[in-house]
């Protein structure tokens, strides 16, 4: 007597399992509520610290002059010339300044926001660095009030804000109550947006995600063509940023985790498009096999 069954296939494994995250990605997401309270909190700390630090007018422009000179003791390049190239065109410096009040601060929102949503356990990593350097920086702004280079006699450079706007700050620094304008170094104008660029680049894997570092490049560019900020400043932001990630190392495990998920979003798109061509030629191979499968049980 003939037997003719079928071995039973395996049913594929829905593309909707593939998608499910990894519960370890799902653990590592803090609370919402607790991270916005978080970040509000040290976003007003942070304010409050500034404007306590404001008022140092007389030592604010001693430590400018020093700036100034030690920049000029190290051979630095003049802010004069980067500043130099954006005047010739009343364009490119309006631009420069919009850059300057608009992208800073929604830039690295966006950054925490995409992380928490997509890269959690990096972004636990990120907030705390970013957290670390903006408390260095407020303590460097009360020990060390500096006025921006715009302010200088001695730089002779242009305040580019008040000229040609948009501008953030006020035309009397000692009387602005929006911002402390002498709390020049750090800049985190640059540190922030160094560590989004870092950050990105961790937490993807693409082989473009290196073009990152433009926003820091374009970041530095504007901040000193705009004289809103010495070499200096971006380069203190740099070791204060250096020390904070050799400090807070990033969680180990979070590229394997991660790195899973980006896998299995790979896996699923393939596994969609074997599906959609089981329709055509996967049909008819099927019935091919059947004939053979039943001969070799007789």
């Amino acid at each position: 007597m003939d037997s003719r069954t079928e071995p039973a296939e395996a049913e594929p494994e829905p593309a909707a399992a593939i998608r499910r995250p990894s519960p370890q990605s799902t653990a590592a997401r803090p609370p919402l509520v607790r991270e916005l309270l978080l970040v509000v909190g040290l976003f007003v700390v942070y304010k409050v610290g500034r404007q306590l630090a404001d008022g140092h007018t007389a030592e604010a422009f001693r430590n400018a002059n020093r700036v100034w000179d030690w920049e000029r003791t190290l051979h630095l390049p003049g802010e004069g010339s980067v500043q130099g190239a954006l005047l010739h065109s009343d364009t490119v410096v309006h631009l420069a300044n919009t850059y300057y009040a608009t992208v800073h601060f929604p830039a690295t929102v966006a950054f925490l926001v995409w992380m928490y949503l997509r890269r959690p356990v990096h972004y636990v990593w990120a907030r705390r660095v970013l957290a670390a350097v903006t408390a260095a920086a407020l303590a460097l702004h009360l020990t060390f009030p500096l006025a921006p280079p715009r302010l200088l006699a001695a730089a002779g450079l242009v305040d580019t804000g008040q000229v040609y706007g948009p501008t953030v700050y006020g035309a009397h620094p000692a009387t602005d109550e929006m911002a402390n304008q002498f709390a020049a170094m750090p800049s985190l104008h640059f540190g922030w947006a160094l560590m989004v660029a870092i950050g990105l680049i961790a937490a993807t894997r693409s082989r473009l995600r290196w073009l990152w570092l433009l926003h820091p490049l374009l970041t530095l560019l504007v901040i000193v063509g705009t004289a809103n900020h010495y070499w200096l400043d971006a380069i203190v932001a740099t070791a204060l940023l250096g020390i904070a990630l050799a400090v807070i190392r990033q969680p180990r495990g979070a590229g394997a985790t991660e790195a899973h998920g980006l896998v299995a979003d790979e896996a699923s798109d393939e596994a969609d498009g074997a599906a959609g061509n089981s329709g055509g030629a996967g049909g008819a191979g099927e019935k091919e096999s059947v004939p053979e499968l039943v001969g070799a049980r007789r």
